[in-house]
């Protein structure tokens, strides 16, 4: 049931962005959708044919929007907002399985429009060079 609620919750904040951000001009968006620093985070995993997609917002002030929030806030903080120069984590080692992860993000960091997105051969490898602001589950 708790599994449900957040699953809700996600889908809820999701739409409410995704409606917010198509309701207003760009230049106003987020200073009027949320204050501070946010992304809305998706990742899509598999391939063209068979794939699955789950997002969420990301909040840093204060820190909410999934299980590993603060964290993810303290990296962003610590690139600048920028999720390429999250510094990737040496001692992670990822099998060389092909599953295809796509991580997207887009939102505003310090005033700065911020989109990203890069496909990644499997999941392991997008959390040790992304940190943990991929990391949607708990």
């Amino acid at each position: 049931m708790t599994r449900n609620i957040h699953a809700a919750r996600n889908a809820l904040l999701a739409t409410v962005a995704l409606l917010t951000l198509g309701a207003t001009p760009a230049q106003a968006t987020s200073h009027q959708t949320f204050p501070g620093n946010w992304l809305y985070l998706t990742l899509t995993t598999g391939d063209v044919h068979s794939s699955s997609i789950r997002g969420t917002l990301l909040l840093c002030d204060p820190p909410q929007g999934h299980a590993h929030a603060a964290e993810a806030c303290a990296e962003l903080a610590t690139a600048g907002g920028d999720i390429s120069r999250i510094p990737p984590r040496p001692d992670t080692i990822c099998s060389m399985i092909y599953a295809p992860v796509t991580a997207s993000a887009r939102g505003e960091w310090e005033g700065r429009q911020v989109t990203y997105s890069h496909t990644f051969s499997n999941s392991c490898v997008m959390g040790a060079e992304t940190g943990a602001v991929f990391a949607l589950s708990g």
